[in-house]
């Protein structure tokens, strides 16, 4: 079954302004194919609190909650993400049917005095909403022998995160570099990260488009918008996530890159595929103990199942190496991986 041109779509968009030019993203993607497409704007839970870090109230999960809910009661028919904002488990009934190109995966530095951590002065204070990212700067802090540096809670927007940088709050924030550029604010960062300093979150710089699995008709429609090199990075990256307990807010990193991409936008045309992770205690490594946790492997990956097996693979090697699962699926591969 085809949508025809005539068939009114919805997509349902958090209304942030990063949110809403994601959506418009994919309106404009929908409408060159001959689709009428409208955006159906919410706030979700994850907007409203901003007091506490996402770790304490429930993770990036709180963001496609309503979402959800509009497309199950059939206010929207699809809903645009940014994927490492989306659970490594979605709810019965729900699936991903597109994840889009790419944009730049790497995390930014932004400040307006200090050009790179090394330009901090005595006692500053750095602000990030992530572990992932917490256990990184501690890490390349700890490299410079700078101990006296805060790393202080950030929640909001992205807008709403750079008022506060503005305001005199922060000595200097991290972002995603994805967000800024698609916002046309890249000259806002002073520094990319390269992966080799800080690791990406799962999924980082590419969108995903949530539909419900009894909608056959839209993952028709929605087939050509996916860029199955991208689908399976993301695929391998999140694997390692799920398999240590599907946690968003795990102070986890996991970055695959292709060696040789593969020549077609669409699998099976296969590749190989590196990827690489990093786990580090959220309140820091015990005296000595490593401060992050690494591990990597390389595999020919030729559809999305090989690509999640890679994530297993490596995900395995950081339990081995004493990375903590939560929850009943990181516990159940944590066993596994010690051979319980």
């Amino acid at each position: 079954m085809t949508l025809v041109a005539s068939r009114s779509l919805t997509i349902a968009t958090r209304e942030s302004r990063l949110a809403l030019w994601q959506a418009e993203h994919v309106r404009a993607l929908l409408r060159q194919r001959g689709h009428v497409v409208e955006l159906l704007g919410m706030t979700t839970l994850g907007d409203q609190i901003l007091d506490r870090s996402l770790s304490k109230v429930g993770g990036k999960g709180l963001f496609v909650k309503e979402l959800e809910l509009a497309l199950e009661q059939g206010r929207a028919d699809l809903a645009v993400h940014s994927l490492k904002d989306v659970p490594m488990e979605l709810p019965p009934g729900f699936e991903l049917a597109a994840v889009l190109p790419r944009e730049d995966a790497r995390d930014a530095w932004v400040s307006p005095h200090c050009a790179s951590l090394a330009e901090l002065p005595r006692g500053a204070v750095v602000g990030t909403s992530s572990l992932r990212r917490v256990v990184l700067l501690r890490a390349l802090l700890r490299d410079l022998g700078r101990d006296d540096v805060r790393i202080e809670p950030l929640r909001g927007n992205l807008d709403t995160r750079l008022r506060k940088l503005d305001a005199g709050q922060y000595h200097a924030i991290v972002l995603a570099a994805a967000g800024l550029v698609r916002l046309g604010l890249e000259a806002r960062i002073r520094q990319r990260f390269e992966p080799e300093q800080m690791l990406p979150a799962a999924g980082q710089g590419a969108l995903g488009i949530e539909v419900l699995c009894s909608r056959p008709e839209l993952l028709q429609a929605l087939q050509p918008l996916a860029h199955a090199p991208t689908w399976a990075v993301a695929t391998a990256e999140r694997a390692v996530s799920r398999t240590l307990g599907g946690s968003c807010s795990m102070p986890l990193a996991a970055y695959a890159t292709w060696a040789q991409a593969p020549a077609q936008e669409h699998l099976p045309a296969g590749g190989t595929l590196h990827l690489q992770a990093a786990w580090g205690e959220p309140e820091g490594a015990a005296a000595g103990q490593p401060p992050l946790l690494r591990a990597s492997a390389s595999a020919w990956v030729d559809s999305l199942e090989a690509a999640d097996a890679l994530g297993v693979q490596v995900a395995q090697q950081l339990l081995r190496a004493g990375a903590r699962a939560v929850g009943a699926l990181g516990v159940a591969a944590q066993a596994r991986a010690s051979g319980a």
